[in-house]
């Protein structure tokens, strides 16, 4: 019974998810890499989706001063153009990724870091939240009114769905969604386009009402005023800005040349998007736009557009505004790319459970995209898909990390300038990208803090100091692990360290102690000690297993996978050559594998056949007192390998590794 429900699991898994891949695999980079092109498509969606819901944001800000919009646009266009060019010369800096939290790590402080992650991991979730609750809300607004009950629901399936694309394969669910990612920029540039060229005689007049309303508002409210009404319209609009930065944390996912293929997504997504936000701002002018209750500017625009067409405009209509619904849900991509990956590099520095590097055998970060999900779905449930409320806390953590991420860089061409060509114009396009970003986020806190931006603020400072948390966590195990550090230098330079037997004949018969081993370290030869001492030299044999273990960290290239592979056969090869020294026969066996667990699972029975009389080993970390914290923490492996080989009938026993 239980082995055909281990078979059904398996079926509904591959059925699901597909395959898993071969890390043996030449080509197998290549193959999950993405192009320019898919980069744009799978990244860029969350950032032309914002065109959505900012310009109209930014829009109906203006009040009774709408002509002030082609000033919010321009500057809206210069924010995007320097935004984009300050991440392109981070992605020339930091070619492996790691974004806005690798930056302030590096460049200013590892507590900046960690506030620019906890930031962009709180922007991430929604941006996956607010893209689907706005998706669903476009649907539900062309089906009958009694209908609206079932909105959350269908939001949390989006959800649902995102999170099995992204469990396949990243390049997989990019592929799903491109034909409506081009169904929704053809609509737009047609609309816009046409809306362009029917008013093209309209633009002098434009600009005789433009003057008109700025000489009323001077009179009315003062430079001070017109500045003041124009920067919270900006403001108001950042939502438009976030995704930006979605390219340099997603940098091991290009195709070489990484920097190259990341700077042209790059051009894509900001030429695209500024299109978009001129484009939409100078139609709702041109058109002469006004709220509607139940409608967004978009639906008002186009419909005013496509008035008169008769069917066929209809239809055009409806295929635009549903493109725009699609998209929205598809922006959540970028949040279930985004997420996992800086959740990954914070837990390589040990900022959150190391559990969040791990990749799934269809080599994606199967952990951080489930939390990403289930933390968007509760998200959902508490705001009950509220995109107004949503796109209020929206736009606030992003904007941190973009203050964060420019004072690093500036602090580095600074810093660098005597070795760096242009480095005058590099801290110039980083400098006015802090000041932008600072305005931007200052403005947004002050206009948005009373409507729900201290919720967030003080859901990312609570985040903050888990981190904190979990870090002491980690160095306290680092620290007390390093008593055994000391049997290091022991093994090399004391001839006594292991009791010497003569050199007899080998046998493979004889009894065989099966040792596995994580690197060359203290805890490592405090097992090998344990064996020899408590067994007092009833093995004759000693086999070292080390299983290189494939995470976010080091998946990232050949090179990358040679090093790995070239690192635990030295770390073997250590414990062998140790071992015969004290006339001891001695092998090694490795493996590379994204679960540990599997790959020991496969290369019990080939070390049992060999070496018949075999006893596994493996050594646990013990704690003084078992906690919720130190289960999460830590991923108890051992555990693992020993249920697995007992259902072989294989004998493993664990060795304790007090701290």
């Amino acid at each position: 019974m239980e082995q055909t429900f281990s078979k059904f699991k398996s079926w509904l898994k591959r059925f699901l998810l597909g395959d898993a891949k071969n890390l043996n695999d030449p080509r197998l980079f290549h193959r999950l890499s993405l192009i320019a092109f898919f980069a744009w498509v799978g990244l860029g969606a969350d950032a032309l989706s914002s065109s959505t819901y900012g310009p109209e944001e930014a829009f109906l800000a203006l009040g009774t001063h709408p002509s002030l919009a082609i000033f919010v646009a321009l500057i809206s266009a210069f924010t995007i153009f320097i935004l984009s060019k300050s991440y392109s010369l981070i992605v020339e800096v930091f070619p492996m990724g790691g974004g806005g939290y690798l930056v302030a790590s590096k460049l200013l402080s590892p507590f900046l870091g960690v506030v620019s992650g906890c930031a962009l991991l709180i922007d991430y979730v929604l941006t996956i939240t607010i893209s689907i609750a706005a998706g669903a809300a476009a649907i539900f607004s062309f089906l009958p009114l009694e209908w609206q009950s079932l909105k959350l629901f269908s939001a949390i399936i989006g959800i649902l769905l995102l999170t099995m694309m992204n469990l396949r394969g990243v390049k997989e669910s990019i592929r799903t969604i491109t034909p409506v990612f081009f169904v929704f920029i053809i609509t737009h540039l047609f609309l816009l386009g046409y809306a362009f060229y029917a008013h093209f005689s309209d633009f002098s007049t434009l600009a005789q009402s433009t003057a008109a309303d700025m000489g009323e508002a001077y009179s009315q409210l003062a430079l001070v005023g017109i500045i003041f009404i124009v920067v919270k319209a900006y403001t108001l609009g950042a939502g438009t800005y976030t995704g930006i930065e979605a390219i340099s944390n997603a940098m091991p996912l290009f195709r070489q040349p990484q920097v190259e293929t990341a700077k042209k997504s790059m051009r894509y997504m900001s030429i695209s998007l500024i299109v978009a936000v001129v484009g939409l701002t100078v139609a709702y002018l041109l058109y002469h736009v006004q709220h509607v209750s139940g409608k967004t500017l978009n639906a008002v625009l186009f419909a005013s557009i496509t008035q008169g067409w008769g069917s066929y405009g209809h239809a055009l209509l409806i295929v635009t505004l549903l493109s725009e619904a699609a998209i929205l849900f598809l922006a959540a991509q970028a949040g279930f790319i985004g997420g996992p990956r800086v959740l990954a590099n914070m837990s390589l520095d040990k900022w959150f459970p190391t559990r969040f590097t791990t990749l799934s055998d269809r080599l994606v970060i199967k952990n951080g995209i489930l939390l990403m999900s289930v933390l968007a779905m509760l998200t959902m449930i508490l705001t009950r898909a509220s995109v107004s409320f949503l796109v209020v806390i929206y736009s606030i953590n992003v904007f941190i990390t973009f203050t964060l991420s420019n004072l690093g860089m500036i602090r580095h061409w600074w810093k660098s300038r005597a070795d760096t060509k242009k480095w005058k114009k590099k801290l110039f396009v980083n400098g006015v990208g802090f000041v932008l970003s600072a305005l931007i986020l200052f403005s947004v806190i002050f206009f948005k803090f009373n409507d729900g931006g201290w919720i967030v603020l003080l859901i990312t400072g609570g985040l903050i100091l888990l981190a904190v948390l979990i870090k002491r966590h980690y160095r306290y195990i680092k620290k007390a692990t390093e008593k055994y550090k000391y049997l290091i230098d022991e093994a090399k330079n004391n001839d006594h360290f292991l009791q010497k037997i003569e050199q007899n004949d080998f046998s493979r018969v004889d009894k065989t102690a099966v040792i596995m081993v994580r690197g060359f370290t203290g805890p490592g030869l405090h097992a090998l000690l344990t064996v020899t001492r408590t067994f007092n030299n009833v093995f004759k044999n000693f086999i070292f297993v080390e299983i290189g273990s494939i995470h976010a960290g080091n998946f990232k290239g050949i090179e990358e996978m040679a090093s790995v592979r070239q690192r635990i056969k030295g770390d073997v090869d250590h414990y062998v050559h140790l071992v015969q020294k004290f006339g001891y026969h001695s092998e090694g066996f490795t493996a590379i594998s994204v679960d540990v667990v599997d790959e020991v699972d496969k290369l019990a029975p080939l070390i049992v056949e060999k070496y018949p009389n075999s006893v596994f080993f493996g050594a646990q970390i013990v704690f003084p007192h078992d906690s919720i914290g130190s289960k999460i923490l830590h991923n108890y492996t051992v555990f693992a390998v020993q249920r697995r080989l007992y259902r072989r009938g294989i004998t493993m026993v664990l060795l304790p590794v007090q701290v």
